[in-house]
């Protein structure tokens, strides 16, 4: 018999459908476009977006965020009982924060082989010498999440390459 835990693919589609829309509401906002929703029980319990630029502070990337109002909501900093979904693949920032909170699972969308720790460029979420591991859904609506990134980061892209021939100083290549 297989101890696996039974995944549902067609909850998993629709919560990161979820953190998408909080990942639109970032992009809109000039944010890197990144959402998550933390779930308990079948149901949404926080959602947030990055707001690292409008709040001024580095830390409040959606995951962080959103762990912060799943605490409140349940009463308790323990979430060993909620998953999280996010737009990309969690950062080590991140990543510690879910170990510290004891996710059962994390959810993720595009995956980030750069600076991703869940699986990226190393795994926090199941490291074997800390005091919890989580169980890993990579690549969940995975296209769309990269398609809004990679939009993001060419507007951006523009956006400087304007700025500087704009200004009366020569355009290097």
């Amino acid at each position: 018999m297989n101890d696996e835990p039974i995944i549902d693919l067609q909850s998993d589609l629709y919560f990161m459908g979820e953190a998408m829309r909080q990942a639109a509401r970032a992009y809109e906002a000039r944010e890197v476009p990144v959402g998550a929703v933390v779930v308990h029980q079948g149901r949404i319990i926080s959602r947030a977006y990055n707001q690292v630029e409008l709040l001024n502070d580095a830390t409040a990337h959606a995951e962080m965020l959103a762990i912060t109002a799943a605490e409140e909501a349940r009463g308790n900093w323990r979430l060993s009982d909620c998953e999280l979904f996010v737009t990309k693949e969690p950062c080590p920032m991140c990543a510690g924060a879910v170990v510290h909170v004891r996710f059962k699972r994390v959810i993720f969308g595009a995956h980030d082989p750069k600076g991703g720790a869940a699986g990226g460029a190393m795994n926090l979420l199941q490291f074997p010498g800390l005091n919890h591991q989580c169980d890993i859904t990579g690549g969940v609506l995975e296209e769309p999440s990269r398609n809004l990134l990679r939009a993001f980061f060419a507007e951006q892209r523009a956006a400087r390459k304007a700025e500087s021939t704009c200004d009366g100083a020569p355009e290097f290549n």
